[in-house]
């Protein structure tokens, strides 16, 4: 058996808030790349390319990504991964979101094939669902508080506030979004590399009374120092996310003990199986860690709910239901349900595009 099929599509997902924005950044939609992969006996499997400008790709980059890497996987024998994956990071260095697109549709492949659900290659479900963490962009105080109250009512129970750096504004967003939600509901923030070391120290001790579970990324990637002084400085658990981009960065983070977890990203880590294998790494350490924001199509939040049932330690909401604030999605059978995620029935990744025969 080989892989004769090799393809993709442009996916532009329209923002339900086109005004949607972060401390990197802001856009009105979300472009991607579907990747179909398939065999000479019919079978497919099917991989998402995020284009993620932090994560280091964009729309035309990730293209010729995709079609450099494509040599080095038609005509393999889908059952070998590991030794495609090896091909992969001969044929170009870097290049996650590419590479994570053909390391999941490669997975989804097999199970497809082998017909089980997908988690069962990683050894199996520990758990049948996760709750779900949801995005708050950066907004007016008010503004931010009347959208975690739209959230809450949804059924969601885990927040994650934007943050941009300011700190007495900041501040006063997660004040107002505590004051409209009450105790019972879970608060993070995400900086995304938006403050200086004292500046996110005075930020978080300040926000500390508002019981806040975690801090993403305070301060710049590449200031480890300043993220270490942060996580000792603090009562809220640090969080690295664009200072976790692969694994050799993971193992400095969980070896020096710089932070308190980690956010594990399946487009940022090259795929399934280097998320694994960081996961494994923070195991080792004894951080925490938990499957962070993916932004784009369901069948890409589909891969990161697979693997996050199937981890042992995974014990906080994941961010893979972003999926509910974009339209056009070209896949379906993945919906939250009451802040949860549930493992969708059928085999691979339990997702199909959107038409197609269930």
């Amino acid at each position: 058996m080989r892989i004769v099929g090799f393809e993709t599509t442009v996916s532009v997902m329209r923002k339900e808030d086109p005004n949607w924005r972060f401390a990197l950044g802001a856009s009105p939609v979300t472009e991607g790349h579907v990747l179909r992969i398939a065999t000479d006996d019919g079978s497919e499997g099917f991989g998402y390319a995020s284009t993620t400008a932090h994560m280091g790709s964009l729309t035309g980059s990730l293209k010729a990504e995709l079609d450099h890497l494509r040599e080095s996987v038609v005509g393999r024998d889908p059952d070998d991964i590991e030794s495609i994956l090896m091909s992969l990071d001969r044929a170009i260095r870097g290049a996650p979101q590419a590479k994570a697109a053909i390391d999941c549709a490669l997975h989804d492949l097999q199970a497809r094939r082998l017909g089980v659900p997908l988690c069962h290659l990683f050894g199996g479900k520990v758990r049948d669902r996760i709750p779900i963490l949801r995005i708050l962009a950066i907004k007016t105080p008010s503004e931010m508080a009347a959208q975690a109250r739209k959230l809450v009512d949804g059924g969601y129970a885990y927040l994650k506030i934007k943050v941009h750096g300011d700190v007495a504004e900041d501040v006063a967003r997660v004040a107002a979004i505590r004051a409209e939600v009450g105790d019972g509901v879970h608060l993070t923030i995400d900086a995304n590399q938006s403050y200086s070391p004292k500046d996110a120290i005075a930020a978080l001790n300040a926000m500390a009374k508002y019981n806040i579970d975690l801090a993403e990324q305070p301060v710049p990637v590449e200031d480890f120092e300043g993220l270490a002084l942060v996580t000792r400085s603090v009562p809220i658990t640090i969080e690295a996310d664009e200072a976790a981009g692969s694994l050799r960065e993971i193992y400095q983070l969980v070896s020096r003990r710089a932070v308190d977890a980690v956010s594990l990203k399946i487009p940022k880590l090259g795929g399934l199986r280097n998320t694994l294998a960081a996961a494994r790494i923070c195991e080792a350490g004894e951080i925490k860690y938990r499957l962070g924001a993916a932004v784009g199509s369901r069948l890409l939040a589909a891969h990161g709910l697979h693997l996050a049932c199937a981890l042992r330690n995974v014990d906080y909401a994941c961010e893979l239901g972003e999926f509910a604030r974009l339209l056009d999605d070209p896949f379906e059978g993945l919906e939250v349900k009451d802040g949860y995620l549930t493992l969708p029935e059928g085999v691979g990744t339990g997702v199909r595009p959107v038409g197609a025969n269930a």
